[in-house]
């Protein structure tokens, strides 16, 4: 049976702020993100199962990561709380319901991170992560291959 890569595009919009950065990012600003999501395995080789042909099913996948990242990130401002932030921090999330504290700094590279251990361990015991990409900006992204990680 052949190992094939299945990838599903996702997309939201979010706000963040680097706390301490010493550029404009210390700002609160936001990106319209688009997330790449590739996972792997061997299609369904049982004839009379209804998913026979498929690695995973393209709307499982849709629902796993909409539950985990979309549905939670999409219009949310992120932030990490420090002692110098804690107080606005505080005070934005009492205001908001979409205010969401990390206890990373929200680079687009600890949250690919951050996304890729929450979304594997939610796949089924067949279908592996392989691989993600977050695009902060059309020409500026990180990616997360599992082939990387120790």
């Amino acid at each position: 049976m052949s190992t094939i890569r299945l990838t599903k595009e996702f997309s939201f919009e979010m706000s963040h702020a680097l706390e301490g950065y010493d550029g404009l990012c210390s700002q609160i600003h936001g990106h319209s993100y688009r997330m790449f999501v590739t996972v792997i395995g061997e299609p369904i080789d049982d004839r009379d199962n209804p998913k026979y042909g498929m690695v995973m099913d393209f709307g499982e996948l849709k629902k796993i990561v909409n539950r985990l990242v979309t549905d939670k990130y999409d219009h949310s401002l992120v932030m990490r709380r420090t002692e110098a932030n804690a107080e606005v921090v505080d005070m934005l999330a009492d205001k908001f319901s979409r205010v969401i504290i990390s206890e990373y700094q929200p680079t687009c590279e600890n949250m690919i991170a951050h996304f890729a251990e929450m979304i594997s361990a939610e796949l089924p015991p067949r279908v592996k992560l392989h691989s993600m990409r977050l695009h902060e900006t059309a020409t500026s992204f990180a990616e997360w291959y599992a082939s990387d990680q120790r």
